[in-house]
């Protein structure tokens, strides 16, 4: 994503584990890796929401039931584990549940 184009304002659902290098290439990207059937996963779910909507960070979700390659290639042992990238490279590793709070200092932190 060039810095031209605004970031989604929903949460990106990844697809194709191929295509994650390219959604984290560019800019702020925070990256919630989650299960369906987690818990905390689902409490965070309207903050990740907010984030996506309220930020200029793209939100990218990674479902670790379907993604456990990518899941283990960065080392997500719990779950939530969000990851922030800033033009592609890790910034920040938050694991558990966080505040909405949290994830947007966590951005802001890493948005130049």
């Amino acid at each position: 994503m060039s810095s031209t184009e605004a970031a989604p304002a929903e949460p990106i659902q990844l697809t194709d584990a191929d295509a994650f290098d390219d959604h984290v290439a560019d800019g702020v990207v925070l990256v919630d890796f989650y299960a369906d059937w987690c818990g905390p996963c689902q409490m965070m779910e309207p903050a990740v929401e907010a984030v996506a909507a309220d930020t200029d960070a793209a939100v990218l979700k990674v479902d670790v039931d379907v993604h456990q390659a990518l899941a283990g290639e960065y080392g997500v042992q719990g779950i939530p584990t969000l990851l922030v990238f800033a033009d592609g490279e890790l910034a920040d590793r938050m694991v558990g549940a966080q505040s909405e709070q949290a994830l947007t200092d966590a951005i802001e932190k890493h948005a130049a």
